[in-house]
């Protein structure tokens, strides 16, 4: 059983998570694509951060918990693969954007980011159903 506490922190994480789509729709609207796709990971990570907080793992680096993702979701079969190369590329471009300069990114490129953005909250949210 899941405590209280637990439970609510979950909870934001995902409504953290949900509302990052609008304000991802929002951004890239008014052409802000760098921060459009920062924006994109850190929604998946809100998400990912949520199932993690559920199964007690902590950290406080993003690729051990990309890593721990990988290894009790993605290997064993209890989501599909996709989502794991979903988030490692977001997670690889919010860090080009993030620390390279003069990256750009094309508007259909991150509008696509958006769209694999609400798949995986989608995920996340089905394997905290389903109890995984």
């Amino acid at each position: 059983m899941i405590s209280h506490n637990r439970q609510a922190i979950i909870n934001y994480r995902l409504q953290q998570a949900r509302e990052t789509i609008a304000l991802v729709g929002f951004l890239i609207d008014n052409n802000q694509l760098t921060l459009s796709v920062n924006r994109v990971y850190y929604g998946m990570y809100y998400a990912l951060s949520a199932l993690a907080i559920r199964h007690q793992f902590e950290t406080s680096k993003h690729a051990q918990l990309i890593g721990w993702f990988n290894k009790e979701f993605i290997a064993t079969n209890k989501t599909d693969s996709k989502y794991g190369k979903i988030l490692r590329n977001a997670y690889e471009k919010r860090t080009k954007g993030d620390y390279e300069v003069f990256v750009t990114f094309e508007k259909e490129e991150v509008i696509l980011m958006k769209t694999e953005l609400e798949h995986f909250i989608e995920a996340i949210e089905k394997l905290l159903l389903n109890n995984y």
